[in-house]
């Protein structure tokens, strides 16, 4: 369907074209104000709509703020191959801590601030703010392990790979680092994912 077109000739979004537009406006929004400067109201008016095209598709603020994030963050995360499990290991938490020492990170722990007293956010980022590309990087990371024999096949969890992420994110919550140093991330590598990976060797289990 081709756009419409509204009075003075200026074009009526529609679709995702619309939709691009809040997401833009609202990742603005978090970049330049925050989450607790983020109005609907702000939104609407940088993305040249109105608050009820908004509501139609994000009913509510921490919703769209979640959905700006995944915006800022969409690009693909590369899984590194260096030929060992703890080289990729190494490399992808490497590559996460420099996004969340980056503008895009400060917006997310921004997001998890504010999350403390907002539990529904907290349950939104949870379901929905950077998970699913993340832990599946880090399950094709112990997939390539068990087929080159570093690992046994029970290593490949959830509850395993979200490890690492979790403890990187601590660093940055609950010391609130502008970024964690290399050393620490060795120390999560080395001391905590080597350990548990080697630790699991059934398929749902773990050793004796």
């Amino acid at each position: 369907m081709a756009p419409e077109q509204q009075r003075g000739g200026a074009t009526r979004r529609r679709g995702a074209a619309l939709e691009d537009a809040i997401l833009r406006a609202a990742a603005e929004e978090l970049r330049t104000a925050g989450y607790a400067g983020m109005t609907m109201d702000r939104v609407a008016q940088r993305a040249g709509t109105n608050k009820n095209a908004i509501y139609r598709r994000w009913p509510g603020r921490a919703v769209l703020g979640v959905a700006a994030y995944r915006y800022l963050s969409d690009a693909e995360l590369q899984v590194p191959d260096t030929g060992t499990l703890r080289g990729d290991a190494l490399a992808l938490l490497r590559a996460a801590n420099k996004t969340w020492s980056s503008p895009q990170g400060a917006v997310l722990r921004d997001l998890l601030a504010a999350a403390a007293d907002d539990p529904g956010l907290l349950t939104l980022l949870r379901e929905q703010a950077g998970g699913s590309s993340t832990d599946a990087a880090w399950l094709t990371l112990l997939e390539r392990a068990v087929a080159r024999g570093e690992a046994a096949a029970g290593v490949v969890h959830p509850r395993v790979v979200s490890v690492p992420m979790m403890l990187l994110r601590g660093e940055y919550a609950l010391r609130g680092l502008p970024e964690v140093p290399d050393e620490l991330l060795s120390e999560i590598v080395d001391e905590v994912f080597l350990p548990l990976v080697r630790g699991r060797t059934v398929e749902g289990g773990s050793t004796p």
